[in-house]
């Protein structure tokens, strides 16, 4: 698939997991840190804190999209919450994500379709699809 960039920005790291990453822009310039979990002093961000926060928005803006394509009204209170695992896989270390949207009040079965037409939407969700696992749960 191509596409033609409506936006494009620009990170670097140096020193990797232990390093420093920051933005073009300037506006993200943060030191890195192995979570506890790996062996680090987990002190400090992650590849997979970043890769969870642009998840959840991205998510939430898909979800936003659907609902307005669709005319109905998010409840007020929504949320998307997006938990990414790292662990080892049959040749080195590979990803997984869970993502649980909020939609306080609404039934169930009109949440659950919403969360899986945002799911068929969102630009993070197209890039991981059939490349690592995804779940999705939805709360009411």
């Amino acid at each position: 698939m191509s596409i033609t960039p409506l936006y494009s920005t620009t990170a670097t790291a140096t020193g990797g997991r232990s390093g420093r990453v920051s933005s073009a822009d300037g506006i993200i310039d943060l030191v890195l840190a192995m979570p506890k979990e790996l062996g680090g002093p987990g002190n400090a961000a992650n590849p997979e804190t970043f890769f969870a926060s642009g998840y959840s928005a991205c998510f939430q803006g898909a979800l936003g999209l659907v609902a307005r394509n669709q005319k109905v009204t998010l409840p007020e209170g929504n949320t998307v919450t997006v938990t990414i695992g790292i662990g080892k896989d049959e040749t080195s270390f590979g990803l997984n994500a869970r993502i649980s949207v909020k939609l306080p009040g609404m039934d169930k079965a009109a949440a659950e379709a919403l969360v899986a037409a945002a799911h068929q939407v969102c630009p993070y969700s197209k890039a991981t699809r059939g490349n690592i696992d995804v779940a999705l749960e939805t709360v009411v």
